[in-house]
Order: C-alpha cells, then structure tokens, then sequence
C-alpha cells in the first residue's frame, strides 16, 4: 500500500511540474489574446456645454444652426465571432477577429441625434491594432449601403496592445482617416490602478469635406465667400491599462471650425467629451478581473502548482525508499541487558542471614495424622520387596508388613 501511494505521488509530482512549466508558455499566451467571444460592451462619455453643429433636414429645406448644450457619446463594439470564422482571408484567420462599432452622439435635453458613424473593421488579437483587411467599411453619413473597402485602418483604434510598453503608439483618427501618434507622458492611478497615459494633439488639420457641404455652410456663415475649409484640432488623452491594452478612460477635447476666404471664422464644434464615472468604474473592474486571470495563468499558477509538484515528489520519493518499519524490528538483534549484580552475594554454604532483631517465634507442629493438609517432611526410611525400592517404617503401634 506505501509503494502505491508513493508511486501515486511521485507521478502526481512530475505532472504538475510539467503543468507548472507549461502554464506560461502554452496556456498563458491563449489569455493575452482578443477573445473570439469577447462580450459587448458600451463605453459612455459626456462634454458639457458644448458647442456643435445641427443640421435638420425637413422635406426639400435644410436647417442649419450652431447650438449649445451638453451631449453625450456611446460607442458600443459588437464582436462578430461568426464572421471571423468564415470572412476573414487565410492569412488572416487565428490572428485577427472582426468587430462592428458603432457610436451615436445626442443632445441630452431632447435626444436629438448630432452626428452617429458605425464601421467594420478586424484587429490584431494580440496587438490590437487594425488588421489589413479588404472588406471593412466606415459609414458616416447614415446611408443605406456603404462601400465596402472605403477606409484603411491602421496603427491602434480602440484599444493598445497586451503588455503595453512606455512609448509612443499610432492611434488611428476617425476625422482624419490616418494615425498620428500618440505619445507615452507617463503613469497615473485611475480608481486605484495604475494606467498608462497617452496623448495625442492633433492641431489645425484640414478636413476633406466634399465641396457641396463646404458650400452650403458658407452660404449660410460667409455669404460674401466663395469657398472655405473645416479646419480641425483635437487633445486626446488616453488612459491604458499596460497588462490588457484595454481604456479605463478617454477624453478628447475637440474642436472644429469653418475658415471661409472671405470673412470670419465659425465654430462648428467645441466639446470636451471624458468617459461618465460609470464607465471609468466598468473598465477598471473589467480590467482587474482580466489582471487576475492573467496573473493566475502566466505567475501565481506556475509557481503554485511547481511548489505543490515538488512536495508530492519528495513525498513520494521518501515512501517508496523508506525501509518498512516491521521488517526493521525483525531484523534487528535483541538487546543485550547486563545482569545485575548483587551488592551482597552468597555462598552456598553460608547460613542465611537472619534478623537478630526480630524475636523468633516457635513454628507451630503439624497436628493430625496423614489425613492433614501439612505435607510430611521427606524421609529415606522405606522399605520394599525390591530391595532397591525402600519401604517406609511402621509408625508406633503398628506391625511391620512385608
């Protein structure tokens, strides 16, 4: 039964050590890499009092107005695990997945909508960043069908790399169709994690806008211009968790105006959008969650599973080599005990040693004849026929048989 139980344990030990030196580099990579199956998720953010530019389309009028009040932007990214199997090209497949986002923009006094885009696009699982596929697509305008292919994403978009290094990233603009960069300004706790900060300024870039809309609002902000820019300019600052490249926070201060040839310039837009405490809140504990699992794969795993390995080996080892306690008792000789001596010996000839202070008294005689419990002394006087047998004499008052 020890041997079994040692063996047991033996094997016990190198399977786990061989699941401790595994763990890091087979099982934890499969962690640090963009779920086929990851969840929806919804990322909220406010700016108040901003400035921005309303266009109501009404029959065959157009409205157009620069009005003030808060808003607020939710971006929900749906993963598309079906698509990635089956749409994604050969080179692609394993390394990438394909997600739909979509963002709306809404007046929080009367959820107008302001402005709303909704794209497809596949990322890098590992990285993050946007993956070169054919078929993805940016649609801006709300229309019914959108061209598939109309955009090249690059560099990051909606989230960093895992293990996010300190330097600088491409961060993909969606007003501009290009990334700049973004640049690594240090680290900050944001609700109690720490979080890589990130800092993109885009400064007085021209937007392409077709010539119709550029003529419509000059027309109606310049109407002694012939012709005019959007000029565009935009901080935007991104905390990133470095273990998960997920955002616990976003703000990005925008702003967009009209610069006719002739005339002065009109603000189009001019918000200061930050994630919604909610939402800050939703990504760290989001991103706690997946240190943990992260942490428990790739460290505490290994570690826990080669101690507890090494205890089973020794374990093992020490009862099968152990020597059977039984055995050891048989085969070992008894022990010598040396007699004791007496501190006054004998001689054999020598009187017993008798109590001269004790008063010795008279031994009671047997009475009785044969017939008492008192075991006659031992006598030599017998007789026989035999005349090597002895006969015992004749007690007083009886005749001497032969």
């Amino acid at each position: 039964m020890k041997l079994r139980v040692g063996a047991a344990l033996f094997g016990l030990g190198v399977l786990l050590l061989v699941f401790a030196a595994g763990l890091p580099f087979y099982v934890a990579p499969a962690v640090t890499k963009l779920p086929y199956d990851l969840e929806p998720t919804t990322s909220i953010a406010e700016a108040k009092n901003a400035t921005f530019l309303k266009i109501t389309a009404s029959g065959s009028s157009v409205s157009i107005e620069v009005p003030q009040g808060d808003l607020v932007s939710n971006v929900e990214v749906i993963p598309q695990p079906d698509d990635t199997k089956d749409r994604l090209p050969k080179e692609l497949k394993g390394d990438a997945v394909i997600w739909d986002v979509y963002q709306t923009v809404r007046r929080t006094d009367n959820e107008d909508v302001v402005s709303q885009y909704s794209t497809e696009l596949a990322l890098y699982r590992i990285s993050g960043a946007a993956a070169p596929w054919k078929d993805q697509w940016l649609n801006e305008t709300g229309a019914d069908q959108t061209p598939v292919g109309n955009v090249s994403y690059s560099g990051q978009i909606y989230k960093f790399p895992f293990d996010t290094g300190k330097r600088d990233y491409q961060v993909f603009d969606r007003d501009l169709k290009r990334a700049l960069p973004a640049k690594f300004t240090g680290t900050e706790k944001v609700k109690g994690i720490d979080a890589y900060r990130f800092e993109q300024r885009i400064e007085n870039e021209v937007l392409a806008t077709p010539e119709s809309s550029i003529q419509t609002l000059v027309g109606k902000f310049a109407p002694g211009a012939t012709s005019g820019q959007i000029v565009y300019s935009n901080t935007r600052t991104l905390w990133v968790d470095p273990v998960t490249g997920s955002y616990v926070n976003v703000r990005e201060q925008q702003h967009k105006e009209l610069r006719p040839n002739t005339g002065s310039p009109t603000v189009l837009l001019d918000a200061d959008f930050n994630y919604t405490d909610d939402t800050v809140s939703r990504s760290v504990q989001t991103v706690k969650d997946n240190r943990f699992k992260i942490g428990l794969i790739s460290f505490w795993g290994p570690i826990a599973a080669g101690v507890l390995g090494l205890i089973a080996l020794v374990v093992g080892v020490w009862l099968v080599t152990r020597p059977e306690g039984g055995a050891a008792r048989h085969r070992a000789e008894p022990p010598v005990v040396a007699p004791v001596a007496d501190p006054t010996p004998t001689r054999v000839d020598q009187e017993p040693v008798r109590d001269t202070d004790t008063v010795e008294q008279p031994k009671p005689q047997p009475v009785g004849g044969p017939l008492t419990d008192e075991i006659p002394p031992a006598s030599t006087n017998w007789k026989s026929e035999d005349p090597t047998v002895p006969t015992q004499r004749p007690a007083p008052g009886e005749v001497e048989q032969r």
